[in-house]
């Protein structure tokens, strides 16, 4: 797992935990819980064997084993191994499927340009953000 540098560290959402909401990080996450929502990373997205993610997913990099429904944005390689269960609207630069995954989305693929302007564009979204706003009296 390569996000930025973290001391081989990564977010880990565990199989008893239910979570609905947005998560938002600059590091690797791994999902083995119920998901209902959005994840944006700028690393990898691990969706393990017992994970069910329902909603929209934006990374730079994915490998599921789970079970994924919704919207599915990758700037890199999205790796579906054997299990695997992907149902929605899937935009990737480049797709490795295993023997046993089961792919049912409307696919669409582009240049690795693209999918790093998305990343960079949701990065200066949030520089934004996180600007102090001025008090106007």
């Amino acid at each position: 797992m390569k996000g930025i540098e973290n001391n081989g560290q990564y977010s880990k959402i565990e199989k008893s935990t239910t979570l609905k909401g947005n998560i938002k990080s600059k590091t690797d996450i791994r999902i083995d819980g119920n998901v209902d929502g959005e994840v944006i990373t700028t690393g990898k997205v691990i969706l393990g064997k017992e994970s069910n993610v329902i909603g929209k997913i934006l990374c730079g990099n994915a490998d599921v084993e789970g079970k994924f429904d919704g919207e599915l944005t990758v700037s890199g390689t999205l790796n579906l191994k054997a299990g695997s269960n992907v149902k929605g609207k899937v935009k990737i630069q480049k797709l490795i499927v295993e023997s046993g995954s089961i792919f049912n989305a409307n696919c669409s693929m582009h240049s690795a340009e693209d999918g790093v302007k998305k990343l960079n564009s949701l990065n200066e979204q949030e520089k934004k953000a996180e600007e102090p706003m001025a008090n106007v009296l």
